[in-house]
């Protein structure tokens, strides 16, 4: 890229104000993330950071998180990225399972790693980003005094399944695991992203997620990263988000569902237009179709929201666009039939089993379920990671090995079933079904009844066992402008719902709750295992 438009800005960086209140940008040329990616990647050779070192990097979204990222590709240092919104204890885990035997962050998170003692036994070099204090070690201004400006960096060979990274999941149902991704995972997935929504070199990608913003230079986009905290997507400014599209006439945007639906809801009362976006992309958690609905309002005739499903394990898997949601499947998922996330991407193979809590060791199509009967969706693709790194017992839960090609299928942990047109329709993780005396319930399609009353923002049903049976619970959160609403009529009015279908009619007890825990990574995913202690505690 930094051959093929060398001057074009690959990262703008939102830096501040300015004296008027203005918001400021830095930004870096592709030539300039390729020198300066190369000169860092010089520098943490020469300090022992090289192939295959373990490097825990702690950077917020900045020029210097994008060029410390690719310097780390380019030496061969296999970068473990962890967000840190995930929570202290959380963060202390991961890092103890990943074992990094380099630390490259910013002065907070070095100033956490040795109070806290985080990597204690294995770290040996550090790099801080910003002021170092009492920890020794290396600085970032300090690398760059070490290397001038010189010949391009002789990037390490790496073979193709050599571990390029470790990225940890959400842990949206039990403590964060890390994928190991290889170097043909990520190439994988930069040709399938590419292909799958026309992205072309020269567009203007709007990043506020930071993994995810690393796709934009790879692909020839300059990454736009404006002002948010990318850990809470939900509380974004939406003047912010829409300032920087407006600005800089930005054609992709990547947003969590919490994100999205904050500009929706802003844009609908504003009666703002985004004409120069071509496409927006939310993943994470389902988007409901009032959130699309909204903001596809925005957007000019052909621009779409679409909303690839996958995991970290694994993404894409399959992806749809607004447009087939709102004029098709929104009524289907209104009726309880789940959410519809489309057709597998191209070279991917997914697969509805039977669904079991146990480790599955060898494929057999004996395990496949018919069309249209709610299992456990399993996929086989060249970017699915193959193992978790150093936890060999949940790299077994997940994968199962195949010998009829030397492959394995990944497990999502997800429940759903196939259509008749091919697509997937997810009904929810396989961890959150309630099994009552009289069936069991899947979470989203027993959702989707629910949410479809205007007055519900979203619900999330959970089980609580009572008098020694497991009685399903149905938590809910009211739209921010039906909080002084009745909620003796509302529970009513979704009583009523519920008995209009056979799987939702035994849903009984309705309790509202003020603002639903949810994951830190977009703000989007419930937390329905802490929804189902509070119920507890409610019903008692």
């Amino acid at each position: 890229m930094a051959d093929l438009q060398p001057s074009r800005p690959a990262v703008i960086c939102a830096a501040g104000r300015d004296a008027h209140g203005a918001v400021t940008y830095q930004q870096l040329s592709f030539r300039e993330l390729e020198d300066e990616s190369s000169r860092l990647a010089q520098a943490l050779a020469e300090v022992g950071i090289g192939r295959g070192m373990r490097t825990a990097l702690m950077v917020p979204p900045s020029l210097d998180f994008f060029a410390l990222t690719f310097a780390l590709f380019k030496v061969g240092a296999v970068p473990v990225l962890i967000d840190p919104g995930i929570g202290l204890s959380n963060l202390r885990g991961c890092l103890a399972h990943a074992r990094p035997e380099a630390f490259v962050g910013i002065t907070k998170a070095h100033a956490a790693r040795v109070i806290l003692g985080w990597a204690r036994d294995t770290v040996r070099i550090n790099v801080t980003v910003g002021s170092r204090l009492f920890w020794g070690g290396h600085t970032l201004s300090g690398l760059r005094e070490r290397v001038s400006h010189g010949p391009s960096f002789g990037v390490a060979e790496s073979g193709p399944d050599a571990a390029a990274a470790i990225l940890f999941t959400s842990g949206s149902t039990g403590a964060p695991k890390g994928a190991v991704y290889t170097h043909d995972i990520f190439n994988a997935q930069v040709e399938h992203i590419g292909a799958l929504y026309g992205i072309e070199p020269g567009e203007m990608d709007l990043a506020t997620f930071p993994l995810f913003a690393l796709f934009g230079p790879a692909l020839g986009m300059t990454a736009v990263v404006p002002e948010m905290d990318a850990s809470r997507p939900a509380s974004a400014d939406p003047v912010n988000i829409i300032g920087a599209i407006e600005k800089f006439g930005i054609t992709n945007m990547f947003g969590s569902p919490a994100l999205i639906n904050r500009v929706g809801r802003y844009g609908e009362l504003h009666n703002v237009k985004l004409p120069s976006l071509r496409r927006a992309i939310s993943a994470g958690a389902p988007v409901p179709a009032k959130v699309l609905e909204r903001f596809a309002g925005m957007l000019s005739p052909g621009a779409q929201i679409f909303t690839p499903y996958g995991a970290t394990e694994c993404l894409p898997v399959a992806s749809m666009g607004s447009e087939e949601i709102l004029r098709e499947t929104r009524a289907r998922t209104d009726q309880g039939a789940g959410v519809c996330v489309g057709r597998p991407v191209p070279g991917l193979s997914a697969k509805v089993i039977r669904i079991s809590d146990a480790p599955i060791e060898t494929w057999s199509d004996a395990l496949e379920l018919p069309a249209g009967e709610i299992g456990e969706i399993a996929v086989k693709a060249a970017h699915a990671t193959r193992t978790y790194f150093n936890l060999p017992a949940a790299t077994a839960l997940a994968k199962i090995q195949d010998p009829a090609d030397g492959g394995f299928y990944h497990r999502m942990g997800d429940v759903g079933y196939v259509d008749p047109q091919g697509r997937l329709w997810f009904c929810g993780r396989k961890a959150h079904r309630v099994a009552t005396a009289q069936a069991t319930l899947f979470s989203i399609p027993c959702e989707g009844v629910f949410n479809a009353h205007p007055k519900v923002f979203r619900t999330a049903l959970v089980g609580v066992l009572r008098n020694g049976a497991t009685e399903p619970v149905l938590c809910v959160e009211l739209e921010p402008d039906a909080r002084g609403a009745s909620r003796d009529a509302i529970r009513e009015e979704l009583r009523a719902l519920g008995a209009g279908h056979a799987h939702t009619r035994d849903i009984q007890t309705f309790l509202f709750h003020p603002s639903f825990p949810v994951d830190v990574r977009h703000n989007a995913k419930i937390f329905r295992e802490k929804l189902a202690g509070w119920a507890a505690g409610k019903l008692r």
